[in-house]
């Protein structure tokens, strides 16, 4: 699915936090977006994945304009991944059937679909644990399968593997990457993390002080990019 934002613009009491921004999101594309603190990145995906609205400008899905928050069947083909816990206090199955459950999807059906999941994700033996009571790193799996299990045509994810070890920010990356890939799903990822970047996205999104400075093919981001804010950025020589 693809996503256009035109001219967005959002300020929170006296704070700019975006200022006239636009960039499409292809389908069936990896975006990572970079950028120091404070530069506007959670606030992007926040308004692309329709969870808040701009002050100025469009969010395009597709072509679909309009009222977008109250568009179910279109806010079902999105998936969210924020940090922090954000699991129920629930056990690990229940976490990962809610949104199937809420879809309407039979019992066998749900049931399936969660063992699968979970079996990649390396948690069948945590199906009946309570969600609450994970490592950071086992909570972020369930939140990662949460998201997937539904099958979303946009997934958004905030800084997902920050503050984990490597074995699991590993199995996360391969897993997102391998799903983008065979299910040509849009991924837009916040990092900042820039050989995760390298690794996994097809285009990058470097934003600076509330605004899109470049969008670009990763290979040429990272080797010739365009803009010297972009160049100081990469090698370490923005002084923040």
């Amino acid at each position: 699915m693809q996503i256009e934002l035109k001219g967005i613009t959002k300020s929170y009491g006296e704070n700019m936090a975006l200022q006239d921004c636009s960039v499409i999101f292809r389908k069936s594309t990896f975006y990572a977006i970079l950028g120091p603190n404070g530069s506007g990145k959670s606030t992007l995906l926040r308004i692309a994945s329709l969870l808040e609205p701009p002050d100025r400008g469009e969010v395009i899905y597709r072509n679909e304009k309009g009222p977008l928050k109250k568009d179910l069947p279109l806010r079902r083909r999105i998936a969210i991944v924020l940090p922090g816990n954000t699991l129920f206090n629930d056990t690990v199955f229940n976490n990962v059937a809610y949104g199937l459950r809420i879809r309407g999807m039979d019992r066998k059906r749900v049931s399936e679909k969660v063992y699968n999941i979970l079996k990649k994700f390396g948690l069948s033996d945590k199906a009946d644990h309570n969600a609450k009571a994970l490592s950071s790193g086992q909570a972020q799996r369930v939140s990662i399968a949460r998201a997937l299990v539904t099958e979303p045509e946009c997934l958004f994810l905030d800084e997902p593997t920050a503050s984990l070890d490597p074995p699991n920010t590993e199995l996360i990356e391969k897993i997102i990457k391998e799903t983008s890939l065979r299910k040509g799903i849009t991924v837009v990822m916040i990092t900042h993390n820039m050989f995760q970047a390298k690794r996994l996205a097809d285009r990058v999104v470097f934003m600076y002080e509330g605004r899109i400075i470049e969008e670009e093919n990763s290979e040429k981001f990272f080797t010739t990019p365009s803009e010297e804010l972009t160049r100081r950025f990469i090698s370490g020589n923005m002084v923040w």
